[in-house]
């Protein structure tokens, strides 16, 4: 009997993030990415989001290596906490290796763990996988996607892609491979879906450089670019402005430094010496002579921008004149955050460009026309869209069906959901567990959902903590009641509402005939939802003497 061949998403399909993917063949397992996604805005106080890969702790044995398509943070930033579990070796191309050994070393892995440096172009044997890198255009250089070679037969990965013919780093998809693979013939394509709503094409990452010349032929004072840290290609282009302008340019924050610094060493970013100044050389320039890169595109309140825009940086502050371009567009859920954030920055007096009034952004996704091309290039036997929520899943299935893929040989699937390859057939496997867990601040994993729901009420209604001391002969209270209340009342606007609470607890008290503490706090419960409309968690302890 033949062995299968299992594909067992773990992150990124059903979501915009924590990409994880796991290939399985016999006693073999190869993961393809592990990235982290940003907490939705009701997941109060968590970090981020990684995927559970919990799957893959009984087999770990079984796991031959990791693969990382890029280096961008939802495909890279879990890979810590699946290497603390799965030590086993990673292959990455130079910047994206770059990008991850500072990460690791961030984290106590440096040293420790076995990094692979592979080429676009190159092949590597794991396991029983023969592994073919090709290059593919997207926000950060060095991205690449993967033609795995298995003993069911060849399955595409085309990681995040888009096929711009002009990018800023001249280095265009891998169209010649793409056709290559189809001429072998290919079992499955797994293809981004990111942009599958978006017609038509994604603009090439060439059509930002002339709305960046306009920013900054009008900026009378300092221009703060906000982008997220990995793209290396927004500060390649700054940068040529920058110097057109005569302006010098600073990175601001820990991750914009370091990523580009890296990109320099590794020649994937080409700044004059001369351009580049510290921060606290920029900030005693005068305003029309430099430009600041930073973090916070997210509208993120820990990031450099995010604190810009409340007024609580602590290196320096907004000032009158500032030009600040936010080069991003806002990830699915983010939309309101990054709003909030910009008209924070017009109250302080900036003047704010961003995605919606100039193009001083574009997507590193490949909209439907390039998605139908990619199809088209490697005629796939079966289909599976990745990478996308399930709107974008279903979307990318149906340009698949319009480009002639047989609707049952198009699997739409979210995390969990294993698809298995048989003498050439799909179908789908089992479920496996494939939410998320949740990372706040050392602790990963402890925090689960009830205490985020618990989080929730905390905030929405504040909390009232009780505490009696009782004679522990008659019962009897010996002193009033000390009541506090976080978020609920002002105490000292709400007198007459907290003395009702104790004429109610020594009522209570006298006349209770079960357990004390869950009378008394099923009394306050209905007695403060009857009178303010509002359900603030009742905590209650009682002391004996």
């Amino acid at each position: 009997m033949t062995n299968k061949l299992r594909i067992v998403p773990l992150g990124g399909l059903g979501e915009v993030g924590k990409n994880m993917m796991a290939v399985e063949y016999g006693d073999n397992i190869l993961i393809v990415d592990t990235g982290l996604m940003f907490p939705e805005n009701d997941m109060l106080g968590i970090d981020y989001l990684i995927p559970d890969f919990q799957y893959l702790l009984d087999k770990r044995k079984q796991v031959a290596g990791i693969i990382v398509t890029h280096g961008h943070e939802d495909h890279t930033g879990a890979i810590h906490h699946v290497l603390e579990e799965i030590n086993v070796p990673i292959y990455a191309t130079p910047l994206t290796r770059g990008l991850l050994e500072d990460k690791l070393s961030r984290n106590g892995l440096a040293g420790k763990v076995r990094l692979n440096t592979v080429q676009a172009g190159e092949m590597s044997r794991i396991g029983p996988f023969q592994v073919e890198y090709f290059h593919v255009c997207h926000s950060i250089p060095d991205g690449v996607g993967l033609g795995i070679t298995t003993p069911a037969g060849l399955i595409i990965h085309s990681g995040d892609f888009k096929f711009d013919h002009t990018p800023v780093d001249n280095w265009p998809t891998d169209y010649a491979k793409l056709g290559e693979f189809s001429g072998r013939g290919v079992l499955a394509l797994l293809a981004d879906s990111t942009n599958a709503d978006k017609p038509g094409w994604t603009p090439s990452e060439r059509v930002i450089e002339p709305a960046l010349d306009q920013v900054f032929r009008s900026a009378q004072g300092r221009v703060i670019v906000a982008t997220f840290a990995s793209v290396i290609s927004r500060m390649q282009q700054v940068g040529v402005v920058a110097a057109r302008y005569r302006r010098k340019m600073a990175f601001v924050g820990t991750s914009m430094t370091e990523n580009a610094k890296i990109a320099r060493k590794l020649g994937y970013l080409d700044l004059p010496d001369d351009l580049l100044v510290s921060v606290d050389q920029a900030l005693k320039m005068k305003p029309h002579e430099v430009v600041l890169m930073c973090t916070g595109s997210q509208g993120e309140p820990s990031s450099i921008l995010g604190r810009l825009s409340t007024g609580t940086n602590r290196q320096f502050d907004l000032q009158a004149g500032d030009t600040v371009v936010l080069s991003s567009h806002p990830i699915p859920g983010n939309e309101e955050t990054v709003h909030r954030t910009i008209n924070r920055l017009f109250r302080r007096g900036a003047k704010v460009i961003y995605d919606a009034i100039a193009p001083v952004h574009v997507s590193g996704h490949a909209s439907q026309e390039e998605m139908k091309l990619l199809m088209h290039l490697v005629k796939p036997k079966h289909f599976i869209p990745i990478h996308g929520e399930l709107r974008h899943l279903y979307q990318h299935a149906s340009l698949a069906q319009q480009v002639g893929i047989p609707p049952e040989r198009v699997a739409t699937v979210e995390n969990g959901q294993v698809i298995e390859f048989e003498n050439g057939e799909m179908h789908l496997g089992e479920r496996v567990p494939g939410g998320y867990v949740f990372v706040d601040g050392s602790g990963v994993g402890d925090i689960g959902p009830s205490v985020v729901r618990e989080r929730e009420a905390l905030a929405r209604d504040g909390f009232m903590m009780v505490t009696l001391m009782l004679d522990k002969h008659s019962g009897r209270m010996l002193e009033e009641p000390e009541i506090i209340t976080r978020g609920f009342v002002y105490t000292q606007n709400a007198d007459e509402l907290m003395a009702s609470v104790q004429r109610l607890i020594t009522d209570t008290v006298r006349n209770h005939d079960g357990d004390l503490q869950d009378e008394l706090q099923q009394a306050i419960k209905t007695f403060l939802y009857n009178e303010t409309r509002r359900r603030p968690m009742i905590f209650v302890t009682i002391s004996q003497r």
